[in-house]
Order: C-alpha cells, then structure tokens, then sequence
C-alpha cells in the first residue's frame, strides 16, 4: 500500500509516497480502507519533530480519516465489513489503509459525503470533548473560541451554538467574520485589528463563563481577565509559547478552573467513550443540519506539501484534507 513517510524529521523534514507492507490487525481492530483524511497542525508538528506520537502508535501522519472497512479482527461485531466510516487515530491517517481500534471508529453521517467526512472525526470531538466534557457548557452561556476558522474552530462554533450557547470567537482576517458568523459566532474579533478583551467586555461587561483557547502564552492573562466568577478556560494549543504568568489571586478571587486538554494520547478506551457520546449527542446534528463539516480545499496526497503549506499560511477556513 502507499503512505506518506516524514524524510528527515525537523526543519528541513519532507513528505514522500512509498510503498509498504499493509497493516495487520490485532484484537479489536477493524481496517479501513482510506479516503480522505483530515490536516491538523498537529501533522506539522509532528514532522519537525516536535509532536511525537503515543507509545505504540503509527510513526505516519494523520489523525483522521473517513473511508470503507475491508476487514474486521474476529472479535470485532459493532461494525460490518464494507460499512462507510470515520476513524479518529493517533496515528497512521496518511496511508491507503489503516488499522483502528473499533472503538475510535462511528459510521458516516448520511448528510455528510464520505470524502468530507474525514473533516468530522479530529474536530468535532476535539471540540465537544472540551466544550462539553472538560468545559461543562451549559445552553444559555457565552463562550469564546480561539481560532474560530480553524478546522476545530468551526466545528466548536457550531456545536456550541447548537447547544444553546452564545459564541464569540477570534479570527485572524476580515474575509474569515462572514463565515464564522454564518456557523453562528454572535461576536467575531479580528485580533489583528481590536483587542479581543475590550472587545468582549463590550459584548458582555460580566464576561464569558468558557474559552476554549490555542494560543497559549499571548492570550493567557487576558483570558482570565474576561471569564466570569466559576469561569473555564480549557487550553488545547500553546500556538504562541507553552509558559505564562497565572495571578493565583484572581484566580481564587474568581473561583476559576484551568484545564490542560489533548485528545491525541488518551486510551482507547477513554477515546471510545467520547466516540459513543459523540456519536449519541452530536451526529443527530448532523442528519437536522444543524451542524456540517466546513471544508476549505482538497488536496490528492500526492500534493501533500502543498496541502501542508496552506495549513501553515492559516488562510484557510474549515478544514483541510487529502485524497487517494
């Protein structure tokens, strides 16, 4: 099978197709013969050698993908051969064929074409993960969301606003207000232009009660400066620096929560329990239109340089993904 190897991992790293043995399976495990598969920034990471995957884990990029299972390890009941799926991974999405704990695997929404599917697995439960399980969003709060055209981003805006919250959220380019405002952002923030902090104290003097951030370091003490008393904020990223300064004062003053999140290097089984209520409360969304997988371009995964590239330049809106 082909797959797309990491050459010379770190600054000067390159990305080229070969050609490798197909995986096998091992207990609990389903094959699925790729796709699509979704781009994070955690593939950029990850090949300049800064992001490596879990113990155990395929050294090859990709933590997500949608496509058809071929094969089923004995044990395995929950999902038909032939079946059409998406896969969220720890590993391993850059290839023809992939191997996936069943567990990690739901099967497509019907409103969702089976290439654009891959945009759904990496997203939307890295967003309802923290909105919902780490976040404790409840229907009427505000919320702001960091990055709000990224691919996790759009996905968050979107279940957020579904599940009754009022959005607010940053972007980095005038032509990304419209979009993020059409998901159901209420409020949306060029940074580069205004200061997110007054602008929200505009929007709500008394604050937000969630932020789901990416940045890190910039945005930390203005972060906590803006959540209201029992505020949340759940940090996903350090895009800006992995350190700050935390005025454990305010903190206690305000009786706020802090909560370091990552979906990547969870157990199977703790990844499999966020599938099942994924799959329980969020793909019904899906069927009403209520929430859609934002896709910004498509790339063949021969072209999987130029599909990094645009992740790096942040232009995009939604996500981005490879095809066989």
């Amino acid at each position: 099978m082909k797959v797309i190897e990491i050459e010379n991992p770190g600054p000067q790293s390159s990305l080229v197709v070969r050609d490798v043995a197909e995986p096998t399976l091992s207990a609990g495990e389903v094959l699925v013969r790729v796709v699509a598969a979704g781009v994070n920034r955690a593939d950029l990471l990850q090949r300049a050698g800064k992001y490596p995957p879990p113990p155990g884990a395929s050294e090859l990029l990709g933590l997500e993908v949608s496509g058809v299972v071929e094969r089923r390890a004995a044990d395995v009941t929950s999902i038909d051969i032939g079946e059409e799926v998406c896969a969220l991974l720890a590993g391993g999405g850059y290839a023809e064929l992939v191997a996936v704990p069943a567990l990690q695997v739901f099967r497509r929404p019907r409103s969702v074409s089976l290439r654009d599917a891959a945009a759904l697995p990496e997203a939307f439960i890295t967003a309802y993960a923290n909105l919902v399980g780490e976040g404790r969003l409840a229907a009427g709060e505000l919320v702001l969301i960091h990055g709000g055209a990224s691919g996790v981003g759009t996905a968050a805006i979107q279940v957020a606003h579904a599940l009754g919250a009022r959005v607010a959220c940053t972007v980095g380019d005038d032509a990304k207000v419209d979009r993020c405002r059409a998901l159901g952002a209420e409020l949306v923030i060029n940074y580069k232009k205004q200061d997110f902090a007054a602008k929200i104290a505009e929007w709500s003097p008394s604050g937000v009660s969630l932020i789901l951030d990416i940045i890190g370091h910039d945005y930390f003490e203005r972060n906590i400066s803006v959540l209201t008393p029992r505020g949340r904020l759940v940090c996903i990223a350090t895009m800006s620096g992995a350190k700050a300064e935390l005025d454990i004062a305010v903190l206690m003053r305000k009786r706020l929560s802090v909560i370091g999140s990552v979906l990547r290097g969870r157990s199977i089984a703790e990844k499999g329990e966020l599938v099942r209520e994924f799959s329980e409360r969020v793909l019904p969304l899906f069927e009403s239109g209520f929430v859609t997988p934002i896709v910004d371009s498509v790339f063949p995964f021969e072209k999987v340089e130029d599909a990094h590239t645009c992740m790096r330049q942040s232009t995009h809106v939604g996500k981005i993904l490879l095809t066989w």
